[in-house]
């Protein structure tokens, strides 16, 4: 099979002898693995089943210094579009000719988060609890601008849509799901549908133990589940109880094994997670997080011969 039938296989719960893999290293494990092993193109050197490719999208341009206080802001929200729409179908065509990868457009900071941007995070959290009016007219702001510029995009030619914003910390979501369901569901809801009209894939990337979401984002129609922290969620309770329905990426430590662990242990831990995981397909293998420099070399390499390896390997 190829890479992207690998992955198509995991999302559409097919097992596969081998599991697809998509594993992220900051810039600084980068050089870290440049400086060790002399490797020039991380990205090649991991050959991923998925490779990462760019649409244009939009930032924040030119806020005024009150979206930096404590009050609500009384000046406009001005957004920018960044990048160029001419070329993007030729530029996905290239892309696609090139390589039989799994195409992922991976956007992560698309909501929640692109709200705290503009704000700061504790200011928006506060404008969540004093101001809720505003904080809901900002996330439906950016919902709009994000629907123009998907729908400028999800005519070229690539595979899914990876959309992000961390719901939740190392204890519980970050807000009550009740207000979840208001302030976030809808917006997320229509860029789900609108991926899905086009035939494409939603992935979903949200930091944190946010359990009490993820029947929600069952029933939104969610395909793929990002990181899936050991730290502090059960992977294999969530797995038991939503794995014939969501596909998961991640779920391996990088807070613990990957950093601290013997090479050993990196290999046992991820080759239990890749196992139980990819059990009836629905895995593609990942560490939670991406790797930073403080994972040693030797226990990334043992990592990757994990990920490389035929399921059920011991």
């Amino acid at each position: 099979m190829t890479s992207r039938e690998l992955v198509k296989a995991a999302i559409t719960h097919r097992q596969t002898e081998r599991v697809p893999y998509n594993i992220q290293l900051t810039g600084e494990m980068c050089q870290k693995i440049t400086a060790a092993l002399g490797v020039q193109d991380c990205g090649a050197w991991l050959n991923n089943d998925v490779q990462d490719v760019g649409i244009p999208w939009w930032g924040w341009f030119n806020l005024g210094p009150d979206w930096s206080g404590p009050a609500t802001p009384t000046t406009p929200a001005h957004g920018i579009g960044l990048g160029n729409y001419e070329a993007i179908l030729d530029k996905m065509k290239a892309v696609r000719d090139s390589t039989d990868k799994y195409l992922l457009v991976s956007i992560y900071a698309s909501h929640f988060e692109k709200a705290y941007f503009a704000r700061g995070f504790e200011n928006f959290l506060a404008d969540m609890a004093a101001d809720y009016d505003f904080a809901k007219k900002l996330c439906q702001t950016i919902i709009r601008r994000n629907l123009v510029m998907l729908e400028l995009c999800l005519h070229a030619d690539f595979d899914g849509v990876l959309l992000g914003s961390d719901w939740g910390s190392q204890r519980g979501p970050l807000m009550s799901p009740e207000m979840w369901d208001d302030m976030i569901r809808p917006g997320e809801q229509a860029e789900y549908d609108l991926i899905h009209s086009y035939g494409k894939d939603v992935w979903v990337h949200s930091c944190g133990k946010i359990d009490p979401l993820i029947p929600r984002l069952v029933e939104m129609g969610l395909d793929v589940l990002n990181p899936l922290q050991p730290e502090c969620m059960d992977v294999e309770q969530v797995k038991a109880k939503y794995g014939s329905k969501l596909a998961f990426w991640g779920g391996i430590s990088t807070q613990q094994t990957l950093p601290f662990g013997t090479t050993a242990e990196v290999k046992a831990e991820a080759r239990a997670v890749r196992d139980m995981l990819s059990e009836g397909g629905g895995y593609i293998f990942a560490a939670g997080q991406s790797l930073q420099d403080d994972v040693p070399v030797e226990n990334l390499l043992a990592f990757l011969e994990a990920a490389r390896e035929p399921r059920g390997t011991k």
